[in-house]
């Protein structure tokens, strides 16, 4: 199990042990959805450890509202205060857009500045969702695409650079929640030496990387998802059409439902449509949903975030190396 948010060089006995991976996680996620994100995280990182220490240092872009559940925002700091020489890796989370445009978003100068700090430092760093599209946008000027409506549901990759770190021993072929608004040209993303290391055909591209002065991976799709995350997504869009705060009803998540569950919701989309009043939500069919999904890709993550952990280490190792050396 990784340590985190413990002493990071004793473990329960005492003992001494190989100084910790020290990953600073940078949960932008609001609402509920800023626990959850935290939750996600942290379970795949104990899991991709696999017996190497971990610290879980935790930061967010706004100061964080309470949340209940076992969230404790007071763990959190804000982003500016990341301190560069401590961290060996970098997570920066997406958050739902709240812009047309990428530089009007709230987040947009705080996203640079971690962009700019991971490239003078060369801090490994994972880019999610509209993070991704952001550090894109800034290092080569790709522009962001709307697509015609949202994308989400579970999508068939296929791993197209063998030879990457990030996919060693990955299966040629692998099914990831994908839950977006915009979408990256994958031609764009080759252009400027992005080197896409998984696709879909119907979700472009899902992971991809390149060397900005630090190894950043990039992720369109979501592999940190837990099985229920689609759904609450889903129940929140169709709670936002109940109450008139959009239009028009949500598209059902693509491949993620049995048959069976699936024509449950398509009765209940009849209702909503004839009867549009947040006291219809009362009748959504959460127990089947929840019944109906498994996590089917937790292992697919546990292999991704455990090869960049490998990759996290060998930079920490190689670093280590120099500052003896002089």
């Amino acid at each position: 199990m990784a340590d985190f948010l413990a002493d990071p060089i004793c473990g329960p006995g005492g003992g001494f042990l190989t100084p910790p991976l020290v990953i600073g996680l940078v949960n932008s996620m609001p609402g509920e959805a800023f626990g959850q994100t935290e939750r996600q995280f942290r379970t795949i990182l104990s899991a991709a450890a696999r017996g190497r220490p971990v610290h879980l240092r935790l930061f967010s872009l706004d100061p964080p509202a309470p949340v209940g559940g076992d969230t404790a925002t007071s763990l959190y700091q804000h982003a500016r205060k990341i301190d560069p020489f401590v961290l060996d890796g970098l997570i920066v989370t997406g958050m739902p857009p709240r812009a047309s445009r990428l530089v009007e978003e709230p987040c947009w100068e705080h996203l640079t500045a971690l962009a700019d700090l991971a490239m003078a430092h060369g801090i490994p760093t994972v880019w999610s969702c509209l993070a991704a599209h952001a550090a894109v946008l800034y290092l080569d000027g790709i522009e962001r695409q709307r697509l015609p409506e949202k994308l989400s549901g579970l999508f068939a990759c296929t791993q197209t650079d063998g030879d990457a770190p990030i996919t060693a021993g990955l299966p040629r072929h692998w099914h990831v929640p994908h839950s977006r608004y915009n979408d990256l040209p994958a031609k764009a993303l080759v252009a400027r030496d992005y080197r896409i290391l998984s696709s879909s055909d119907d979700a472009g591209a899902d992971l991809f990387a390149k060397d900005a002065g630090a190894p950043f991976v990039f992720c369109q799709g979501h592999p940190e998802y837990d099985a229920l995350a689609l759904l609450r997504e889903y129940r929140r869009d169709i709670r936002q059409y109940l109450t008139g705060a959009r239009d028009p009803y949500p598209a059902m998540p693509q491949s993620y439902f049995s048959p069976g569950v699936t024509a449950l919701l398509e009765a209940f989309r009849e209702r909503a449509l004839g009867v549009r009043t947040a006291e219809t939500m009362a009748d959504f069919p959460l127990d089947a949903c929840e019944a109906d999904l498994a996590h089917s890709w937790s292992g697919l993550a546990h292999a991704i975030y455990a090869n960049w952990l490998t990759l996290v280490a060998e930079r920490k190792a190689c670093r280590s190396t120099v500052v003896r050396a002089a």
